[in-house]
């Protein structure tokens, strides 16, 4: 079978995608705001640990094939979830956790519920197995900027099997409220459907509830270590969820021989101190918003839709400047060495309004940043011959 799977824009000046990544890669004076890495994070007890279990030589050795023990037990009290209810299967980065549920829960004429804005390859995923995906769009101050259980009720039908909840939100950052969870739990209890938690931005959120704890029959969980513990190029993840949900996504791992042993130690490191650094890079990246909301404020035709965010990016709408976002994130990058991501990255409806930035940088590159923006905005709009509305 061949998947169908969209093709991604390449860049102006690139030959491909792959291309264009390296270079950002390799540019090592980028302010990198366009993926929502955490460059934030410089805890020596990961360090340590990577380079320890190096010197050991402990890669000459496969792990246990669902995860060191020590590091699933570690994951659910970091979740507060009762080991006697809940697995966990280590997996290398949450988008195979995202595959692996999606996989096993979805059949031909199945179908998902999403939002849009949302995370593409999610629904990609959820196209290649399931019927069809219903995106939800859900870019307004109506629903929050979020797909709220009212949106839900109004669009399941008989043959909804998998809802995709991405919480905190990517891109714009909204969170959900206990209640509104609770809720969300008693329609997938209701309905016989299956939750599909992504809680990678769970870390930077103010407050936050996991539908495994109203619903633990009806939920898998899917964990990162690239946002909040800073390991995105370690490539390392976990889903979580009862056995019975478990059973067959187990069935369905294809890296049965373990995932990197230097990951897991990286990440048992980074387990076990999280109190001591966590407050830290939470209040970094509030500030870090503050200073992105004044640039925003001092610029005729922007604005934040939601702010405070709860993740570690938000969405800048641009779309009474007269601007394409493409523009302005090129011109970002080419000129001021700002990486940006435009928003058709992350929504086929709105994805011209708006630009998505990261801040979980040092608060010297976001200053850079909050300096450059107005200036950006006004210098492209005199090139276009954009009149500002």
């Amino acid at each position: 079978m061949v998947f169908k799977k969209k093709e991604k824009k390449v860049p102006k000046g690139f030959n491909s995608v792959n291309e264009f990544f390296d270079y950002l890669y390799k540019k090592e004076d980028l302010i990198w705001m366009g993926q929502n890495t955490n460059h934030l994070q410089k805890v020596e007890a990961i360090e340590d640990a990577l380079i320890e279990a190096s010197h050991k030589r402990d890669y000459c050795k496969y792990p246990p094939p669902e995860g060191f023990p020590e590091l699933k037990q570690l994951i659910l009290e970091d979740l507060g979830l009762d080991e006697n209810i809940f697995d966990v299967q280590i997996t290398a980065s949450a988008t195979e956790s995202l595959y692996l549920a999606i996989s096993t829960s979805l059949y031909h004429i199945t179908n998902t519920i999403a939002s849009d804005p949302g995370y593409l390859i999610i629904n990609n995923f959820c196209n290649r197995f399931g019927n069809h995906v219903k995106e939800i769009p859900v870019y307004n101050e109506e629903h929050g900027y979020k797909l709220t259980p009212q949106l839900i009720r109004e669009n399941i039908d008989m043959e909804t099997k998998l809802i995709i909840l991405i919480d905190p939100l990517n891109p714009i950052g909204a969170t959900y409220t206990k209640e509104e969870i609770m809720e969300i739990a008693e329609i997938a209890k209701e309905n016989n459907i299956i939750v599909l938690h992504d809680i990678t931005y769970r870390d930077f959120a103010r407050e936050h509830t996991l539908v495994a704890q109203y619903a633990p029959e009806h939920t898998i969980t899917v964990y990162s270590f690239s946002k909040i513990f800073g390991m995105a190029g370690l490539r390392i993840g976990a889903v979580i969820s009862t056995p019975d949900l478990m059973r067959p996504m187990r069935a369905s791992v294809i890296n049965d021989l373990g995932t990197n042993v230097l990951s897991q130690e990286a990440a048992i490191a980074g387990l076990k101190t999280k109190d001591q650094w966590i407050d830290e890079i939470k209040q970094t990246c509030f500030k870090n918003q503050e200073l992105i909301k004044e640039a925003v404020d001092e610029t005729p035709g922007t604005f934040l839709p939601v702010y405070p965010s709860d993740a570690n990016m938000m969405v800048i709408d641009i779309s009474q400047t007269g601007l394409d976002p493409v523009d302005l994130a090129a011109y970002l990058l080419d000129e001021k060495n700002i990486f940006v991501r435009e928003g058709n990255y992350t929504s086929k409806l709105f994805g011209d309004r708006y630009i998505r930035v990261s801040y979980s940088i040092p608060t010297e590159e976001i200053m850079v940043f909050r300096n450059e923006f107005k200036d950006a905005v006004e210098t492209l709009q005199k090139r276009q011959n954009i009149i500002p509305k």
